[in-house]
C-alpha cells in the first residue's frame, strides 16, 4: 500500500528562518512571545504576541526576489523557498500541486479603499504558486484553526489518488489589528505569556508564522530512508456544538482520536502534541477527549508558549516540530505549564527528556466545532 511521507519542511517565525533554527530555539526553552503595550497597531489594549521582525523578513525576501507582493505572501514564499532548498522537486511540473492554509490571508488590506483582488485567499495562493512557476490551480484550505492539519489531510488524499507526485502545503497568518481586536472582542487574549493546561491560564497569545511541508508518495515505505516521517492515520470531525465554543464533552475530538487509534495501542504513542491554546474551554475539552480516548497517561505538550497561536500556520508549525521531536526521540517541554488546571489527569511534559518512540499524535480544534487529528509514524 502506498504511503505519504514528509519530504522536507520549513518554519519561518520570530524564532528563526528554518525548521532547525526553530527547533533549536524550542529545545533551549526560548519563547518568541513579547509584550506589546496599549495602542500598538492602533489597538487600545495591551497584548502579548509572537511577531516576525519586518526588517528581517524584508531582507530575507529581498535575497530571494524583487517581485512585489504583500507581507503575507512574502512570509509564505520565504518558507516555501527554504523547504525546497536541497530538493530536486520540479515545482513547474503538472504533477506538483500547491495548497495554501490560512485563516485570514491579506485581511489587513480591507482597510484600504481599493484592493484589486488582493484580499482574496485564492489570489494569494496563485501568487505563491506562480512564484515557483507552478501552473496548476492552487487549492486554499481555510477552516479556522484546523486549516494546517486539514490541508495535510487533503494533500495526502490527492497523493494517494495518484493525481500528483508532490504536494507543497504552505500555511501562514499575520498578527494584524483585525486579528488582535477580533480575539480581544472574545475576551480570549491574555496580557501575559500563555500557560496551556495550567490552573492560572488566562487566555491565548496570537502569533504569526509561515510553515511549509512538502509531501511525497511512495509505493513501499521500506524503501524510504530511516527516520522518514509518514502521515499514518488522520481524520476531521465536528462537534456540531457552537460557533465558537467547543463541545463540553469533547465529543468531536474524542471521535477523532478514537478513529486514528483504531489500529494502535496507547502504549504505541510517544506523545500528543495538543492544540493547547491556554483558553479555559479549549484546554478543558482536550483533557476530556484525551481521557475518554484512554490516552491520559501519554505525555502531552503544547507549543503555544513558544510560537503563540499562529492560526492557519499552527498545524503545520506544530507538525514540523513534532516530526523533528519524533526523529530525535525528544519530548519537548510544554512552556508555561506549572500546575494542572483541567478536570482530567494529563501527563504534561514539564522538562525536555528523551524517549525511544515511533509515533506521535497531532490534534487541533477550531471555531465552528471543527477538529483534526493526525498520527505521525517514524520509519
Amino acid at each position: 500500500m502506498a504511503s505519504v511521507y514528509i519530504h522536507s519542511h520549513s518554519i519561518l517565525s520570530s524564532l528563526g528562518n528554518s525548521s532547525q533554527e526553530n527547533f533549536d530555539a524550542v529545545l533551549s526553552g526560548t519563547t518568541g512571545l513579547h509584550f506589546y503595550p496599549e495602542h500598538t497597531m492602533g489597538i487600545p489594549e495591551a497584548f502579548v504576541a509572537s511577531c516576525i521582525d519586518t526588517q528581517i523578513l524584508l531582507q530575507h525576501y529581498a535575497s530571494i526576489s524583487d517581485k512585489p507582493c504583500s507581507r503575507f505572501e512574502q512570509m509564505a514564499i520565504c518558507s516555501v523557498y527554504e523547504a525546497l532548498l536541497n530538493t530536486s522537486i520540479d515545482t513547474s511540473s503538472e504533477r506538483t500541486l500547491f495548497i495554501l492554509s490560512t485563516t485570514k490571508g491579506n485581511v489587513d488590506v480591507l482597510e484600504q479603499s481599493s484592493t484589486h483582488d488582493t484580499e482574496y485567499l485564492w489570489h494569494s495562493a496563485q501568487i505563491i504558486a506562480s512564484f515557483f512557476n507552478n501552473t496548476n490551480k492552487a487549492i486554499v484550505v481555510s477552516n479556522a484553526c484546523i486549516s494546517g492539519v486539514s490541508a495535510l489531510i487533503v494533500a495526502k488524499r490527492l497523493l494517494l489518488s495518484g493525481s500528483y507526485d508532490h504536494v507543497i502545503v504552505v500555511g501562514a497568518d499575520m498578527v494584524s489589528k483585525f486579528i488582535v481586536s477580533g480575539f480581544q472582542s472574545f475576551k480570549a487574549l491574555s496580557q501575559q505569556a500563555c500557560k496551556p493546561f495550567d490552573a492560572a491560564r488566562t487566555g491565548l497569545n496570537i502569533g504569526e508564522a509561515a510553515a511549509t511541508i512538502v509531501l511525497g508518495v511512495c509505493e513501499h515505505k521500506e524503501t524510504l530512508p530511516q527516520n522518514t516521517i509518514l502521515l499514518e492515520h488522520e481524520t476531521i470531525t465536528n462537534d456540531a456544538n457552537h460557533i465558537s465554543g467547543p463541545s463540553r464533552t469533547g465529543e468531536g475530538l474524542y471521535l477523532g482520536l478514537q478513529q486514528v487509534m483504531q489500529h494502535v495501542q496507547a502504549s504505541d504513542i510517544g506523545f500528543i502534541n495538543a492544540h493547547g491554546t491556554a483558553t479555559p474551554y479549549n484546554d478543558e475539552m482536550e483533557s476530556i477527549a484525551i481521557a475518554r480516548a484512554g490516552l491520559q497517561h501519554v505525555p502531552v505538550q503544547s507549543l503555544k508558549g513558544y510560537f503563540g497561536h499562529t492560526l492557519g500556520a499552527a498545524g503545520l508549525v506544530e507538525v514540523c516540530i513534532s516530526a523533528m521531536a519524533l526523529q530525535n526521540n525528544m519530548l519537548v517541554k510544554s512552556l508555561g505549564f506549572d500546575t494542572l488546571g483541567v478536570s482530567h489527569e494529563l501527563d504534561i511534559i514539564t522538562q525536555q527528556r528523551t524517549k525511544t518512540m515511533k509515533r506521535c499524535i497531532k490534534m487541533v480544534s477550531g471555531f465552528g466545532g471543527c477538529n483534526a487529528v493526525s498520527m505521525l509514524y517514524k520509519v
